[in-house]
């Protein structure tokens, strides 16, 4: 499953793109046979009141299933397989940098709240990222939160989820 490639002087080692290829077609695949299951026991047929609850969820499965088994069947059958490396270590580490915050940014919103979640987000990210000095980075993100708020909450008067730990309660929002 390792392949080596010279790349730019370098050797590029890691998984084949076929291979990864298999594997996301394989979990569409996977996925569209628990929806059509799921429609299907929630009523895919035609009632007398017209299509059952399960109607168009069970075909938008079927059309999962058909197009991941189609892409699981050139992935592992074709004749000239994309052998190229997918992702080396290199862009792994790049996509994990942002992939990683990301999730426990999201994680944090239940916790936090959105505001708070996204001003320690984006003022994490600009120092350990982008380079910047600390001192920017929290006027950044204080400020473009502090915009944020009053938009939503002020302006628009749609309140954005607040965390089951409300920081920003003694604002009385």
């Amino acid at each position: 499953m390792d392949q080596n490639l010279e790349s730019s002087g370098g050797i590029r080692t890691g998984v084949a793109t076929y291979v990864v290829e298999a594997v996301v077609a394989a979990l569409l695949l996977l996925l569209g046979i628990v929806v059509a299951i799921s429609s299907w026991e929630l009523g895919a047929g035609w009632t007398t009141d017209g299509p059952g609850s399960g109607y168009f969820p069970f075909y938008i499965g079927l059309v999962i299933c058909i197009s991941g088994a189609g892409t699981l069947f050139q992935a592992l059958f074709a004749k000239n397989k994309n052998t190229e490396v997918f992702v080396d270590g290199e862009q792994l580490k790049r996509v994990l940098q942002v992939l990683i915050p990301a999730a426990i940014y999201v994680g944090a919103i239940q916790v936090f709240g959105i505001y708070v979640s996204s001003a320690v987000y984006i003022a994490l990210f600009m120092v350990f990222l982008g380079k910047f000095s600390p001192l920017k980075a929290v006027i950044s993100a204080v400020c473009v939160n502090t915009v944020f708020f009053f938009m939503f909450e002020v302006w628009f008067k749609v309140p954005l989820f607040k965390g089951s730990i409300d920081l920003l309660s003694f604002l009385g929002y």
